[in-house]
């Protein structure tokens, strides 16, 4: 018998019902994922010794050749890997950890795990960050924890990882794609097929709770998606650091309309579900009139940006 929190028995009924779709798409997934190794992903013939106990050389910025953007994604991306322990009590506390919700708890947190691995081995490896500020900005970070205000709502919490997952997905291989090292490339491009897998499990999770339940389903998704954050906004200066990714391409308004709620809102098809009444109408209606004003914000910021990096360029 699944064991579950002790939440709403709304919800646990929910999850209940969930069970058998949860139960599929783990063996999908565990069909589908590839083993991979994040030692194998990192230039260990790069490295060298630091300063300290081993008697190496101090870190200096002229030591890394990642361009700046590169390097601020790089740290956030890892700083948000490292608050894993937060993440995995919360899917845990929420979830359960008997049965196929369990199997998937443990096997999501495995995964994830190594993205931090890898990310840190290659940055350390290559010197392409202060070690020192990158180990005070993770023990801040992790100290600080992450919580959600939906903590104890299945229905929000699958709805935020779905859109989450993705975006995180994204973030890695525009990283990548930036850092000007093959290296790199080649390692969040690995990270990135883990994320994907994770998005299309709880996407299908989702599609289910909108069969099962809509108008709860549909009013979670409102809520997540008309107020979502990424789960490291909580870092130390994350809006500086988010908006020079924006201005780099890594991660923007247009990213975040056009490639992560666009095609996941029309996958699940709640747009145009039909026979909504009530709150979840109002709630359909409000993720329509989100789109617009994004899409709206999208179009001010791309222009904005156009502008900044003409002037810069004639400087």
């Amino acid at each position: 018998m699944l064991s579950v929190p002790d939440i709403a028995p709304s919800h646990v009924r929910l999850l209940h019902a969930l069970e058998p779709v949860v139960e599929a798409n783990l063996n999908r997934h565990l069909a589908l994922a590839k083993e991979w190794f994040p030692h194998t992903y990192v230039p260990w013939s790069a490295g060298a010794d630091y300063d300290g106990p081993l008697g190496g050389r101090a870190w200096e910025p002229a030591d890394s050749a990642l361009p700046s953007a590169a390097r601020t994604a790089l740290v956030v991306n890892l700083l948000t890997e490292d608050n894993l322990p937060s993440y995995h009590r919360q899917i845990a506390t929420l979830f359960g950890r008997d049965g196929a919700w369990g199997t998937w708890v443990g096997r999501w947190t495995a995964e994830e795990g190594r993205h931090g691995t890898a990310i840190r081995d290659y940055l350390l490896t290559i010197r392409g960050v202060d070690p020192c500020a990158l180990e005070r900005s993770r023990m801040i970070h992790m100290t600080q924890g992450f919580s959600s205000p939906h903590e104890d709502d299945p229905v929000h919490a699958i709805a935020y990882v779905t859109f989450q997952e993705l975006a995180t997905r994204i973030s890695h291989r525009n990283t990548g794609r930036i850092s000007g090292d093959p290296r790199c490339e080649a390692l969040l491009a690995r990270i990135a097929a883990d994320e994907n897998l994770h998005m299309v499990f709880y996407r299908d999770l989702l599609g289910a709770l909108l069969e099962i339940a809509p108008d709860v389903a549909v009013r979670g998704l409102r809520d997540v998606v008309t107020d979502f954050r990424m789960p490291g906004h909580g870092i130390d200066n994350f809006a500086r650091q988010a908006r020079e990714l924006a201005y780099a391409g890594v991660y923007d308004l247009r990213i975040h309309h056009d490639e992560v709620l666009l095609p996941l809102l029309r996958h699940t098809g709640v747009l145009h579900l039909a026979g909504l009444t009530g709150e979840a109408a109002r709630a359909q209606q409000d993720l329509g009139d989100h789109l617009a004003r994004l899409d709206a914000a999208a179009t001010r910021f791309e222009s904005r940006r156009a502008a900044a990096l003409s002037a810069a360029a004639r400087c």
